[in-house]
């Protein structure tokens, strides 16, 4: 992503070139171009080329004109013409690659329209220009919340403040055509500057914005690729992939534009093939193809009683039946031609940690200590034998311990009782009758 909205240490920064976004050498900028003639001089005579090419937020360029010949280099900030006032943005390309760059996005470099630079930024310009742009996200956030209130079908995807604040522009996103009159009165109301709705696609909306696509890597359409070529579902089907819109779908929801990257590798590949669905014509039936390897150049077909059986043949043995079959001949079966598959023996993953199993984690843990009781639970057989002989002597003991102790509990019984009734006859002796005397004290 561009160096305004990527990571950045104080606010200037970014951490990782510490150049502020003014190196051309690598990617930090948003569709940067590395700048090979930098190194070069030019000839005798000949005088550089007056169009430079200028950064504004999220990677958003354009083209100017240094009709002051000022001495522009990568990095520079500039103060460029705009209607009404100025911007502030950044030099991102010199000399004689923004011809070929203007001459590639369809830009008329010799046309009297193109705007001007007026002069290197001072640090007035740039001041304005920081604290504009740190009101962005606040006004986005309050923007989105007045188009809520006025119930429009659009999405507020971006805003950017005009170098010297004087304007804003909105940027967003719609299936329809929206009715905003209402909601600019109340975004000049509220934000008390000059006010402009821009439209964008969802996959410029992706560009604009940035982000990582399914591949881990960053989108494309915001690192390198400036236009957008139209992406049908018949580049799936000639890649034979599933028609799975959620797989197939990028970030901004459109189809990727990367199904159209090796699309003319796969026509040319199909060239040499025949048709999907031609019929192979055998003496047990007819046969359909039903799938193909176009890199292996195999084909499956089956019967049409028995779709469940394929057979592979290559695509040579496939045109040698059909030409048969033009003369009117038919090929006792598909079993003659099909290759014999063979079972390729498989392969078990084992690491360098003698880890084998990949589905380890997936199975439940068994517990050890069942393995601990069983251990324990585990006799010998001398323990065994020493433990019915101890069983037999506790046995023993008890039975003499019983006979015995039958008249040792008769004789205990008989002085509790004695015991008893002694203490009650001590109790009673001890007890001695209370006098109550009434009267005595007023006598």
């Amino acid at each position: 992503m561009a160096c305004q909205s990527c990571s950045t240490s104080d606010g200037s920064a970014p951490r990782g070139c510490k150049n502020n976004g003014t190196c051309g050498t690598d990617s930090c900028n948003k569709l940067t171009v590395f700048d090979w003639l930098a190194n070069m001089s030019l000839p005798n005579g000949e005088t550089a080329f007056d169009c430079v090419e200028v950064r504004f937020k999220n990677g958003r360029k354009e083209f100017f004109r240094n009709t002051e010949k000022l001495s522009l280099s990568i990095g520079d900030i500039v103060a460029t013409e705009a209607s009404p006032g100025h911007d502030v943005g950044i030099v991102t390309l010199t000399g004689e690659l923004v011809k070929i760059q203007m001459k590639k996005k369809g830009v008329n470099y010799n046309s009297t329209d193109i705007p001007k630079i007026y002069r290197k930024a001072s640090q007035k310009d740039i001041d304005i220009w920081s604290d504009a742009r740190d009101k962005e996200a606040a006004m986005q956030v309050k923007a989105r919340e007045l188009a809520i209130v006025h119930k429009l079908e659009m999405k507020i995807s971006d805003v950017e403040y005009q170098g010297d604040g004087s304007k804003v522009i909105f940027y967003y996103t719609a299936n329809d055509r929206v009715d905003f009159r209402l909601l600019i009165k109340d975004y000049s109301r509220v934000f008390n500057t000059r006010i402009e709705m821009k439209q964008v696609g969802l996959r410029q909306e992706a560009s604009r914005l940035g982000g990582i696509g399914s591949c881990g890597r960053e989108l494309c359409c915001s690192t390198w690729l400036t236009d957008f070529r139209s992406v049908n579902t018949s580049a799936a089907r000639y890649q034979q992939l599933s028609l799975n819109p959620q797989k197939l779908a990028g970030q901004c929801g459109k189809l990727k534009c990367c199904l159209n990257y090796e699309l003319d590798t796969y026509l040319d590949a199909l060239k040499g093939f025949p048709d999907f669905e031609t019929k192979l014509k055998t003496e047990k039936g007819d046969a359909v193809c039903q799938k193909q390897d176009i890199f292996k150049g195999l084909m499956w077909f089956a019967y049409t009683d028995s779709f469940a059986n394929w057979h592979v043949l290559n695509i040579e043995q496939v045109k040698e039946i059909i030409a048969e079959n033009k003369q009117g001949k038919k090929v006792s079966s598909l079993e003659d031609f099909a290759i014999e598959t063979v079972a390729e023996p498989e392969k078990d993953f084992n690491n360098a940690m003698g880890q084998e199993s990949l589905t380890r984690f997936d199975q439940p843990k068994k517990s050890k200590n069942k393995n601990r009781n069983r251990n324990k639970n585990k006799v010998s057989p001398e323990q065994q034998a020493n433990k019915t002989k101890s069983n037999q002597n506790q046995t023993q003991n008890k039975g003499q311990g019983q006979s015995n102790a039958q008249p040792n509990k008769a004789k205990q019984d008989q002085n509790k009782t004695r015991a008893t009734s002694e203490r009650s006859e001590a109790k009673q002796e001890n007890k001695k009758p209370i006098i109550i005397k009434k009267n005595e004290n007023k006598e």
